[in-house]
């Protein structure tokens, strides 16, 4: 016995033969119920990780890693400020800003929205709206001009299109002999913004800052400055001591804590649907038990024949563990190569299928996105393969016991 032949005989078994039609159907269901588990597994995680990844970027596409506020809403003398956190350790660049709230009307339609003020050139070193532009630029957007850059969702709703003008109203009045009235202000359409985001683009509007601060009364105020950090994970640390640089005072707020209950959500949701999906795998691994009963049960003449030449109870264990190990090992390598194939061509393969019923599955304004994007990391694939081929090699055991304790004189005399 100087070679493993316990493994050439587990593989040997792993060939259909004429007459086990059947033990062969069985043990194809369990490769596929295996490889269909993972696959599901694989495919779902990946939309998890792409819905969190894309959201994250979008997000940060918009707002920037890290915001200082004034206490009151304002931040006066700001100027100096921004030259020091310019030269802070971590940031790249810091961009003042104005933000309030507003309704824009246009015609019979109205709506409201998050007036933002900016400086182009500053802006754009903060945070990258270009490539979310469909039309128009930031450059559009001269002191004075009076223009104005709307989501694309809040376009829509208000009927406007790029030359169209819209009317601002804002919250401070003025004072008139027949009472305080909105203040407002007409502006000119230059663009439309796209983020990707519903709730971004339904209500975004954006403007010169030198615009914002005359409509609002701002005057040479602020509200406060925009972040872009070197590491944007160390934003909570990097924002809280460039705040204590500029000498305390201020309001300050990070992605990670303006949004955490969101993808804290997301984390949570994928934790559960990891555990629930994992059911799945674990019942299609235990189907291999069935078959592994049906394969000991027709192989008894073999086992008989294997003992009676010397074989010891240890090594037909061996036989049918590495039997039913290896079909686990087929099912998840089917598995893994279906899931990541289908992970990779989600977008595509949804795309058609909208067209096909004439159906759009994700609504922008449920989900927040009308995409849905699918990042596989090789650390899910990883634990996903683990996991199923540890429940394969279980499911294998007490079969393989069974025939361990078969005895040859019992079964030849059933034979």
């Amino acid at each position: 016995m100087g070679t493993w032949y316990e493994g050439f005989v587990g593989l040997r078994y792993l060939r259909p033969a004429p007459r086990r039609g059947f033990v062969s159907l069985i043990a194809g269901i369990a490769i596929a119920g295996l490889a269909l588990g993972v696959a599901v597994l694989i495919v779902v995680l990946s939309v998890m990780n792409g819905f969190e990844e894309v959201l994250r970027t979008r997000i940060l596409s918009l707002t920037g890693h890290a915001t200082i506020e004034g206490l009151e809403g304002r931040i006066p003398d700001w100027r100096p400020d921004l030259v020091k956190l310019d030269a802070f350790p971590g940031i790249i660049a810091a961009a003042p800003y104005i933000e309030d709230k507003g309704m824009l009307v246009h015609g019979a339609k109205s709506a409201g929205i998050l007036l933002r003020g900016i400086v182009p050139a500053e802006e754009q070193r903060v945070v990258d709206l270009a490539p979310h532009l469909l039309s128009g630029s930031l450059d559009d957007l001269g002191p004075g001009s009076y223009r104005i850059i709307l989501g694309s969702a809040l376009a829509q709703s208000l009927g406007a299109r790029v030359g169209d003008r819209v009317v601002l109203l804002v919250a401070q009045g003025n004072v008139t002999p027949v009472g305080i009235l909105p203040r407002m202000r007409a502006f000119q359409v230059v663009g439309i913004l796209s983020v990707g985001m519903y709730d971004y683009d339904r209500r975004v509007a954006i403007v010169a800052m030198a615009d914002a601060a005359k409509v609002l009364q701002m005057g040479d105020d602020i509200s406060g400055l925009r972040l872009n950090l070197t590491d944007m994970y160390a934003a909570p640390r990097l924002v809280r001591a460039a705040a204590i640089a500029l000498g305390g005072g201020f309001n300050i707020e990070d992605w990670t804590g303006k949004h955490a209950n969101f993808f804290k959500s997301i984390e949570i949701t994928k934790r559960i649907l990891f555990v629930i999906l994992s059911l799945v795998v674990a019942v299609a691994a235990f189907n291999i038990v069935s078959t592994m009963v049906m394969v000991v049960k027709d192989k008894r003449r073999d086992i008989a024949i294997l003992r009676t030449y010397g074989a010891s109870p240890r090594s037909i264990l061996q036989i049918f563990v590495i039997q039913g190990s290896l079909i686990g090992l087929l099912g998840i390598v089917i598995g893994v190569g279906l899931g990541v194939s289908i992970a990779v061509n989600l977008q595509q393969l949804v795309h058609g299928l909208e067209r096909l019923v004439g159906f759009q599955f994700l609504d922008a304004r449920v989900y927040f996105m009308s995409d849905l994007p699918a990042h596989v990391h090789l650390a899910d694939v990883l634990q996903i393969c683990g996991i199923a081929f540890v429940l394969a090699c279980l499911s294998t055991l007490y079969p393989a016991w069974r025939a361990a304790r078969l005895l040859p004189a019992e079964s030849l005399r059933t034979e």
